[in-house]
């Protein structure tokens, strides 16, 4: 299944809730397995992005759900990126 990245930042209202309410973190995660997709790996960091999430779904119809379901709600801003694995990186080029 295709791997993508999540990098994710906490609005105001989203910031909130996490605080309030750590465990909607696991929460949304088991919403995004209801789109067809599974979070493989999660972070919490420090620095520009919130969460770096490492997300597999069948394709990008699926994670394109996914990130417009989350980014509307309004508690979190997402920027999905495609991640192909290295040894498949390379020989696409060859």
């Amino acid at each position: 299944m295709p791997t993508y990245i999540l990098l994710s930042r906490l609005t105001d209202a989203g910031a909130g809730t996490i605080k309030d309410h750590p465990e909607r973190i696991k929460e949304v995660n088991q919403e995004i397995e209801q789109f067809g997709a599974q979070v493989v790996h999660q972070y919490a960091t420090l620095g520009a992005y919130d969460f770096v999430s490492v997300v597999e779904a069948p394709d990008l119809a699926a994670i394109s759900r996914v990130s417009v379901e989350l980014s509307s709600r309004g508690s979190v801003k997402i920027q999905t990126l495609s991640a192909v694995p290295i040894d498949d990186f390379i020989a696409n080029l060859k």
